[in-house]
Formats: structure tokens, sequence, C-alpha cells
């Protein structure tokens, strides 16, 4: 059981589906890339910046029956109401795809298809609680299934920085009172960052007597290579934190050319990558799907 296996190190990579009508190209890329000594699970993506794609539940069914590997398959709460979450959750458990991230999914106004709507009946908590009446074997009207489903290892994720960590307190918080086994946080360059964020997850945990306080902090992990991307996530995406000092090396490294930005990325995501592996080796790897850089990670 996953739950279990998180209690040592644990590596997961993401994969994102892709706008096609199968998925095995992304598998046989995985498999080709030589990424698979390197991890011990995987996550799918669900449609991220809500843009159309493959499944993410037969996705990860399909992974899952391939490499022999557990697999997190998020559903976004962005595209079901309380009837199709639990209907793709049944489907799910008979399929074996039985770990979980609940998303609350990014607006619906960045789709890719002309004025889509989101659903959005609740956040990420509603699928919280709805994992949890699965488990105790009913809906989340109280009526009892005729057969209980399998066990269900629900997920959920936090953003890595604030200038208040408080508020990032009170989500990890909500999350795992709600029985969140694992909170995968958005991509961590800084490793004091990482230290807070454990101490945080330990400090809540704390205050449990029951299996909640066995909940893990993973954390999430992009290697940056190219400076517009330390750049875009510095100055774009709330909740991660670029240092100054990568900025700084890597526009030295843009100016003298492509293979030298790469080499100096690829140094200090390195070295970020091992010392996040000593301190908490627990961690959720974001590629892009450019599963072969792993090679150049390890």
């Amino acid at each position: 059981m996953l739950k279990e296996k998180l209690k040592g190190r644990y590596i997961t990579l993401e994969t994102t589906p892709p706008k096609l009508p199968t998925v095995d190209l992304m598998i046989d890329k995985i498999e080709k890339s030589g990424a698979l000594k390197y991890i011990d699970g995987f996550s799918t993506t669900d449609c991220p910046l809500s843009k159309l794609k493959y499944n993410s539940i037969i996705a990860a069914y399909k992974l899952q029956e391939k490499f022999k590997k557990p697999v997190i398959a998020t559903m976004s709460m962005r595209d079901r109401n309380k009837i199709a979450l639990q209907s793709d959750l049944l489907g799910a458990n008979d399929l074996g795809v039985t770990h979980i991230l609940a998303l609350t999914g990014d607006p619906a106004n960045m789709s890719d298809q002309p004025k889509a709507k989101a659903v959005v009946e609740g956040s990420s908590i509603l699928l919280l609680e709805i994992i949890r009446a699965f488990n105790n074997g009913m809906d989340y009207a109280g009526k009892e299934f005729k057969i209980k489903p399998k066990p269900i290892t629900p997920f959920a994720v936090s953003n890595s920085y604030a200038k208040n960590f408080t508020t990032i307190e009170k989500k990890i918080y909500k999350k795992i009172q709600n029985y969140a086994v694992g909170i995968i946080t958005q991509p961590v360059y800084d490793i004091e960052i990482a230290n807070r964020l454990i101490e945080i997850k330990n400090k809540i945990t704390a205050e449990f007597d029951d299996e909640r306080k066995e909940s893990e902090i993973i954390l999430g992990f992009f290697p940056i290579t190219k400076l517009k991307t330390a750049q875009f996530l510095h100055a774009h995406v709330p909740g991660i934190y670029v240092p100054e000092e990568w900025i700084e090396k890597l526009i030295k490294a843009h100016k003298i050319g492509e293979d030298e930005e790469y080499k100096v990325g690829m140094d200090l995501s390195r070295k970020l990558l091992y010392s996040l592996l000593k301190t908490h080796p627990k961690i959720h790897i974001m590629t892009a799907n450019r599963f072969e850089i792993l090679k150049d990670l390890f």
C-alpha cells in the first residue's frame, strides 16, 4: 500500500496525458527514457491549465498495468459535480486506481475549448470528504454500497511558499484534518523552505492521535534548465519561490549559450534534489513530460 511506502524513501514522477485518443506514445516515451530506475511511482494530471487531455484515471490504470508501480490519479473539482465525482471514483475503484489526488483545478477561462464552464461544487475538501465516505462503505449521501469499495488513498496539494506561512499552514491543516495521506507541494527551490514545510506538517500531525498523525509532506521538484523558466516561475506563479542566486547564475549562463544554460540549471537542480533527498526523501518530480531528464538528475 502506498501509504506504508511513504514512510521511507519514495519518489513519484508526474505525467501529463496527451491530447490524443491513446497514452501509448507517452508510455513508450517513459520506457525509452530510462526514468523507471529512479522512481517508485507516478501521478497523472487531469487536464492541467484547463486544456483538453486524455483521461487521468484511465491513464493511471494503463501506467499501473504496464509498469506495475502505484499511480496517483488527479481528479479536478473544476469539471465534476458530486454525481460525476462519485461515478468516476467507482469506475477507478473497479480498475484498481485507488490513489487519488484531490485538486480544485485551474480556472475554466484558461481552457482551449470555446466557452468552457466550470462546475466546481466545492473545493478539493469536498472530494476528500467523498473519499472518506467511500472508505467507510457509503456514498456522500450516507447510503451504504452493497459492495464496499477498495480503500482509497487520498492526496492533496499545497503552495510551497508564501510571505505569511500561516496561510499555508491553515490550508495544510484542513487537508490533513480531512484525512489526506500526502500533501504534494508546489516545486521547492530552497532547502530552508523545505524545512519550513516539514515543520508545519509535523506541528499539524502532532495534534492527531489516529492515522492522520502519519500524513506526509511530499516535496515538489521541477528542474530548471532555462532562464526563462526561472523568471516565469518567480514572477508569474503564486506560491513558488526561486532564489535570486539561481536567476543570477542562469542570466550569466544564458549569455554564454544554450548548452551552458542547461549545464548550470541542471547543476543547481541536481544539488537541490540531493539536498532534498537527504533532508526528506519523499519527492514528487515534475518534468513537463521530459522524462529523459531524470538520467541527468541522478
